[in-house]
This record gives structure tokens, C-alpha cells and sequence, in this order.
């Protein structure tokens, strides 16, 4: 990925850690662009991945298999590792990511939350955490089997910590891939930009079983609420968020929308309440700000 303006052309190695629906789609996509892509997981989905490859199905960038290499952990240096995996499981997924075998490659998580970048700092050389933030819908049918339903695959890049060329060398090989990404210089505004956007309807959508649509009409003054406390939060923290700016996003959306943590908790597997509930509390805390409704709607979901 070195060079000059033909860099995002010269093929790169790079690792995904958790080729689920996020990571699927950005494995494949990346090989079908013609970078070598190791995709670290269990024994079952790589077995499944070394044997029929990467399987998409996408109204936007249409349905194809790409080949990709498969293993339980990583054994080689790569350009960067794109960890996709959700909070709740990063634990025990960083051991398939030595950080001797690293070598000096990227470690760019694409997680929720605002917490997980100091904590891998503390895990890698701080030089290489380069945090992003992906918009995307996509989902993991069956092991290597992609459903990409959004009509986009956006990214940030970010990484205050990280040399500014690597960023815009990654994010040049993404967008060439397919993956519009830009690099953004303020990691806490771009951090705090998706927790402001995720975290209200995660939570109001979770603790009462309604849609984007049935928060938006049964929930109204609850959810301006909670992006009030938000936002708030988020400004103590001096990241610029304006809750009525997220709150016309919000009415955009299809009114059956679901949110991810939603969606976990219908099939019974582990939310992500720490990392977006759990998180904003703490900020809140840190900051003397207080958030009534996120603590009842944060502790309600925890005693289910």
C-alpha cells in the first residue's frame, strides 16, 4: 500500500477479523477488487470460507463469490486488520490477533460504542489503532453466506493516535474496493457521531419491541428525551452533536426499521448494552451530566 497516486491499485493483504455480515462483505469486496484477504474465525466458518469462498448477495454491487484465505489466527504481518466483530465477543476474538504477528499492520475496529479504542491501545501499539465507524445492513445468513441490503457501504476512518498518510492509504484501497471511505480528522466527534445516532433508537427499539416507526409515534417525547441527554453528553465529551439533526436523520428511515441490538435480542444472543448503554452512562458520570431516561432505559434492559 506504499506510493503515490496508484496506491490503492497495488494489491494488499488484509485481515478481517469476524467475516460476519459486516465483515463478509468487506472480505469480499476486497478480494474481488484483487487484495489477498485472511479472514480469522471459528473452525466451522473457516472450513466453510476455505472451501466455498465468500458468497454475496447485494442489490448494489450484485451476487458473487470471492475466494479468500481462512484460518483460527492470524501467522503473518498485514497492511491492516479490520476487526468486525461485535463488543461483546472482542475479548476472546483479539487472540486470534497476536500483536507479534501483526507486525505493523492497522488494527481499524468497526465496532459500536466509544470505549473499545483506548482498550485495543492498550492491547497494540497505540500507533496503529486507527478506529472506524461503518454504515452498512448486512447480514451473515449462514457461514461465508452475505445478505448486503442497504444501498451503501460507508466508512470513516479515523485515528488520532496514527500517521495520516496510512489513513488515506487505507482509505483510498476501501473506495476502490466499492467501500466509500473518508478520514476523518477528530476521532472523538467521529465516535460520538454514531453512539448519537445508535444508542437512543438501540435502546428505545430494545426495552419496548417497537420499529424505528413505532418509536417515532408511541415514544416520541421519550426518544427526544434520550437525544437530548445524549447529545449533552456528547458535548461534555467535545464532540459538536446536535440532537435535531439526528432526529430528522431518524425520520428518513423506513418506518419497519430494526436496530441491530434489537434484532440480538429477538434471537436471544448477547446485547451490546454495555458498549452503548453502559458507555453512555459512564461518559455521563465522568462528566457530572445527568441522564435520567438512559439510566432507566439502560437498567430496565439489564434486568430482563
Amino acid at each position: 500500500m506504499e506510493g503515490g497516486n496508484d496506491r490503492a491499485e497495488r494489491p494488499g493483504t488484509i485481515a478481517v477479523l469476524g467475516p460476519g455480515g459486516v465483515g463478509g462483505l468487506l472480505a469480499a469486496l476486497l478480494a474481488r477488487a484483487g487484495h489477498r484477504v485472511i479472514c480469522l474465525a471459528g473452525e466451522r466458518t473457516v472450513e466453510a470460507l476455505r472451501q466455498d469462498g465468500v458468497r454475496v448477495r447485494s442489490a448494489t454491487f450484485g451476487e458473487f463469490t470471492a475466494r479468500v484465505d481462512a484460518d483460527t489466527e492470524l501467522r503473518e504481518p498485514v497492511d491492516a486488520c479490520l476487526i468486525a466483530v461485535k463488543q461483546t465477543a472482542l475479548a476472546s476474538a483479539l487472540e486470534r490477533v497476536p500483536p507479534a504477528a501483526l507486525g505493523d499492520g492497522l488494527v481499524v475496529p468497526l465496532l459500536n460504542g466509544i470505549e473499545h479504542p483506548a482498550a485495543l491501545r492498550r492491547h497494540y501499539r497505540p500507533d496503529l489503532v486507527a478506529p472506524g465507524v461503518i454504515r452498512v445492513e448486512s447480514t451473515r445468513v449462514a457461514p461465508g453466506v452475505i445478505e448486503h441490503g442497504s444501498p451503501f457501504a460507508d466508512v470513516e476512518l479515523t485515528g488520532a493516535t496514527v500517521e495520516r498518510k496510512r489513513l488515506d492509504e487505507l482509505a483510498d484501497l476501501l473506495t476502490a474496493a466499492g467501500i466509500r471511505t473518508q478520514v476523518r480528522a477528530d476521532e472523538i466527534t467521529a465516535l460520538w457521531a454514531k453512539l448519537a445516532l445508535l444508542a437512543p433508537l438501540a435502546l428505545l427499539t430494545t426495552r419496548y419491541g417497537l420499529t424505528v416507526g413505532g418509536v417515532r409515534t408511541e415514544r416520541g417525547a421519550e426518544l427526544r428525551a434520550l437525544l437530548d441527554e445524549t447529545a449533552a453528553v456528547g458535548r461534555a465529551c467535545g464532540a459538536p452533536v446536535d440532537p435535531a439533526s439526528v432526529l430528522r436523520l431518524y425520520e428518513t428511515f423506513p418506518a419497519a426499521t430494526k436496530s441491530s441490538m434489537q434484532r440480538d435480542a429477538e434471537a436471544g444472543r448477547p446485547l451490546e448494552l454495555d458498549a452503548i448503554g453502559g458507555a453512555l452512562l459512564r461518559a455521563a458520570a465522568r462528566h457530572d451530566v445527568p441522564v435520567p431516561v438512559a439510566t432507566s432505559l439502560v437498567r430496565d434492559l439489564a434486568d430482563a
